[in-house]
């Protein structure tokens, strides 16, 4: 089976086919951070536009990336949630078009499944079951998977997520949007333990995550040093940057490992935007080493929205007989919980 899968979720335009034979046989990807950049964050009316400018040339591109013609595509994917939904819309309503026109099955992807799915990309792929840290602009997420479709979401932000909080402690910092690997850099510069943060609800039991405090916690120390400095100089960004860093690391380590914990898994997989973040992983690997465990990633493309992840979590449904009828429905919002088995 071979499947063309559309990413439209958010700020980023991602079509990919996968042949469940060859692999991953096109990617194409379109950022929109430059749309955005003037903004400050995403504009979703800009967002949806876009969509509807960039789909429809990826798709070409993708079919020419891969050689094929659109008869020998045997089914589209497309995520319909969660999202936002005008930028959901463009994606739903052109996959499942084609879909119609190409007269094959069609397929809503929910757009966390195919992060959780993403290091199945990669050759060294994790096998089940395993705990899942999914870690991104929208979401932060602890995910107990016992198979495809098994999950279970035992922990996850009460508030903002890790890389939403990440993004507003950078605008806070004078950084460029996105800001999140601005701030990720210059923390590489930065002085630990000049300022101290809290890492918040580690003094409690549970999985759930907090991460506004922390933000609030960056803007005080900002405030603070403006007192003492009319200018903050680079040294004292890099001072809060590194402090805020190491609390989200450190807050998200804790948490795996007493998920770990908790069902006795030895297997750890972590996806999403700030999967890719360099002091994350070595943290992490360090937790599982000193657990005699493993930890898995996706490949560093497909760490952000991407095709991908759409078309593979997509082929694995289609191969079931499940899909979508010709009605066009997107959810915002999708709990992982009303997932349907695969």
């Amino acid at each position: 089976m071979r499947v063309l899968g559309i990413e439209t979720s958010c700020d980023e335009t991602g079509v990919a086919i996968y042949d469940e034979q060859q692999g991953l046989i096109a990617n194409q990807l379109y950022t929109q951070i430059a749309l955005h950049a003037d903004y400050g964050g995403v504009v979703p009316e800009l967002a949806s536009r876009d969509h509807i400018r960039k789909t429809a040339p990826l798709i070409q591109a993708a079919l020419k990336e891969a050689n094929l013609t659109p008869a020998e595509i045997d089914g589209v994917a497309y995520t319909a949630g969660p999202g936002l939904v005008g930028a959901l819309l463009v994606g739903a309503t052109i996959g499942r078009t084609l879909a119609y026109g190409w007269n094959v099955p069609a397929i809503a992807v929910h757009h966390m499944e195919g992060h959780l799915l993403a290091p199945m990309l990669d050759e060294n792929r994790p096998h089940f079951p395993f705990i899942a840290l999914l870690v991104s602009g929208g979401h932060t997420q602890l995910v107990r998977v016992d198979g495809l479709s098994q999950y279970d979401v035992i922990g996850e932000s009460i508030d903002d997520a890790a890389g939403e909080a990440f993004d507003k402690t950078a605008k806070l910092l004078g950084l460029d949007y996105p800001g999140g690997a601005a701030l990720s850099r210059l923390a590489e510069n930065g002085t630990p333990d000049r300022f101290i943060f809290p890492r918040p609800m580690t003094d409690r039991p549970g999985l759930d995550f907090s991460f506004s405090g922390l933000k609030t916690a960056a803007a005080n120390a900002v405030n603070s040093a403006l007192k003492m400095e009319p200018t903050l100089t680079e040294q004292t960004k890099a001072d809060i940057a590194c402090e805020f860093q190491a609390a989200v690391i450190d807050t998200l380590v804790l948490k795996c490992k007493r998920a770990l914990k908790q069902t006795g898994y030895q297997r750890l997989v972590v996806a999403g935007g700030v999967s890719a973040n360099k002091a994350l992983r070595q943290a992490l690997a360090e937790l599982m080493h000193d657990l005699h465990g493993e930890v898995f990633y996706p490949p560093p493309q497909f760490c952000t929205d991407n095709g991908a992840m759409i078309a593979y979590a997509g082929l694995l449904r289609l191969k079931q007989g499940q899909h979508n009828d010709l009605s066009i429905h997107v959810k915002p919002r999708w709990p992982m919980a009303d997932l349907g088995a695969i």
